[in-house]
């Protein structure tokens, strides 16, 4: 078991409750990540107000941090218990104190960054990438 901040009815701020919740162990392709810093976005509100639809409730919100890898699945090879790692995105779950996440969508974090500054940079600087790059090429 760890604690989570979990989301059982969608409104206020005051739906946010701290819970035991169990998270279970890393599949094929998956990571377990204690989570050592997370960001806190606005897509984090509009996920709670129904503003954008969560995929089931009760749920975990966040979708950014950073944290220490404590198990790997069958298949990852590009990284080991000990790594610290950043992510960005879904699935949602970095309000807590451990997140299970897809491989893939895990970046290796250089010692020479903090994970508070991992954590708060991720998803302002994919969007400025996509920005740049997709939306409109500079």
């Amino acid at each position: 078991m760890v604690k989570a901040i979990r989301v059982e009815q969608l409104g206020d701020p005051q739906v946010l409750k701290w819970e035991d919740v169990e998270i279970g162990e890393a599949k094929e392709g998956e990571v377990r990540v204690r989570n050592k810093a997370v960001g806190v976005n606005f897509i984090d509100v509009y996920f709670r107000t129904r503003v954008y639809k969560v995929p089931s409730l009760p749920y975990t919100p966040g979708v950014e941090g950073v944290g220490e890898v404590t198990a790997v699945g069958v298949g990852v090879t590009d990284m080991k218990v000990g790594d610290i790692v950043a992510y960005s995105c879904q699935p949602l779950g970095s309000y807590a104190e451990e997140h299970i996440l897809p491989a893939l969508q895990l970046v290796p974090l250089p010692p020479s960054i903090h994970p508070i500054v991992g954590a708060s940079i991720m998803s302002k600087g994919l969007t400025t990438r996509y920005l740049l790059q997709q939306c409109f090429k500079i």
